[in-house]
């Protein structure tokens, strides 16, 4: 008996410990610190952000948070790049006038970004294709997937904390008939320290 409730014990910690994410799939674990993560699986398959090189001059950075015009709250976005893998990717998450934890809706993207993109929330990401072998470009359409903000602090003196999860559908811009599907997408960034973290 003492056996068979230790192992439970022990099984039930195991489970409480992993969280909601397989050790295996790559992706950081959900967290509301400022930890500069970030994680998603593409059609099941992962994409982190991975910088290029640490230069002061010229650097690749591996996610960037972007702030609105004519301030950051108007708008804000997150942008990841993999610039390590043989066929790198990008994802873009647009959040507009996202001032409050709670549930977003994803819309409809063009494709573009800033004051170029739609005035609503979307995500697009550039992926490489291997049906095709070459880099096509998926954006978000209207009600494909939600965000939900977990966490949003700003601090003049600590920085922008955003944090959330995500997933969504999205289309092929160029054929509506290919869809591709994100899951288990996660962040958790720090406006004052994203830039200086080296994503290895």
């Amino acid at each position: 008996m003492k056996k068979t409730v230790l192992m439970l014990i022990t099984t039930m910690l195991l489970i409480a410990c992993s969280g909601d994410s397989n050790p295996g799939d790559g992706l950081p674990p959900e967290t509301q610190t400022g930890a500069n993560t970030f994680g998603c699986l593409i059609d099941g398959k992962l994409l982190v952000p991975r910088s290029g090189n640490n230069s002061l001059v010229f650097p690749l950075w591996g996610a960037i948070l972007w702030g609105g015009i004519p301030n950051s709250s108007y708008y804000r976005e997150l942008e990841i790049r993999d610039y390590k893998s043989s066929t790198s990717a990008t994802l873009l998450l647009h959040m507009d006038e996202v001032n409050s934890i709670g549930n977003y809706v994803l819309n409809e993207s063009n494709g573009m970004n800033s004051i170029d993109g739609l005035d609503q929330n979307y995500l697009h990401c550039t992926i490489f294709d291997d049906k095709t072998n070459s880099y096509q470009q998926y954006i978000s359409y209207e009600n494909s997937g939600n965000f939900t903000i977990k966490r949003l602090t700003q601090s003049t003196a600590e920085g922008t904390i955003i944090s959330g999860s995500f997933d969504c559908k999205l289309r092929n811009i160029n054929n509506p008939n290919d869809e591709i599907e994100i899951t288990k997408g996660r962040f958790d960034v720090n406006s004052l320290t994203l830039m200086q973290t080296y994503f290895p």
